[in-house]
């Protein structure tokens, strides 16, 4: 093979590695369709808020591999502000699942933040409640169950760190304002029936980051 026919096939291939990569990144970046998020707590929704303080509320696929960033998240947020806001971690189960479906890494990691609440979402139920329809949306009622905040807080799919959505939630529960009720949402659909497939390329892309 000639020198030039090797040069053609080398700048073929970086050529073809830069457009996945670049494929990636707008993914990854790429927020979900903004929901219509229950303006109050549902009157029929069968997980209880606190009276006292505000209530969050995530929603998750418990095999969305992009919600691991979320979940992490939400341990930030519960640490440093347990004595003002509880939470509960609704996982989608889908009608027909079986009793181990919700049994991952996710649901362990949420059962172990205190002040959360974890429980299965039987058919997608309470998400339709309130309007949800993303894993990793979060939505933050104040103590009188009016909706304060909706969105994501995570800066994009599957990666940790400062977001416009923790922001906002740490504004609301320190001062009781922020510059907006709302942040992007960075995940996978609810209802989507391969997460895990649709989230490989993010776990392939962060370990190669690592290295």
């Amino acid at each position: 093979m000639t020198p030039r026919a090797l040069a053609g096939i080398a700048v073929a291939w970086v050529l073809a590695v830069g457009a996945g990569f670049l494929a990636l990144t707008i993914y990854k970046l790429a927020p979900a369709p903004a929901a219509a998020v229950a303006q109050v707590w549902p009157r029929d929704a069968r997980v209880a808020r606190a009276r006292d303080r505000a209530t969050l509320v995530l929603f998750a696929h418990p095999r969305c591999a992009c919600t691991r960033a979320t979940i992490a998240e939400l341990a930030e947020l519960m640490a440093r502000y347990h004595d003002r806001l509880e939470a509960r971690v609704l996982f989608l189960a889908p009608r027909g699942a079986a009793a181990d479906f919700t049994a991952t890494d996710l649901w362990s990691s949420a059962g172990r933040i205190p002040g959360v609440t974890v429980a299965r979402d039987e058919g997608g139920e309470e998400a339709a409640r309130f309007g949800v329809a993303t894993s990793g949306e979060v939505a933050l009622y104040d103590a009188s169950g009016k909706l304060a905040f909706h969105g994501g807080i995570t800066p994009a799919r599957g990666h940790e760190g400062d977001s416009f959505g923790r922001r906002r939630i740490a504004a609301l529960l320190e001062g009781g304002r922020a510059d907006r009720n709302d942040a992007p949402v960075f995940g996978c659909a609810l209802q989507d029936p391969e997460p895990t497939r649709l989230a490989h390329a993010d776990q392939i892309s962060n370990k190669q980051e690592e290295r």
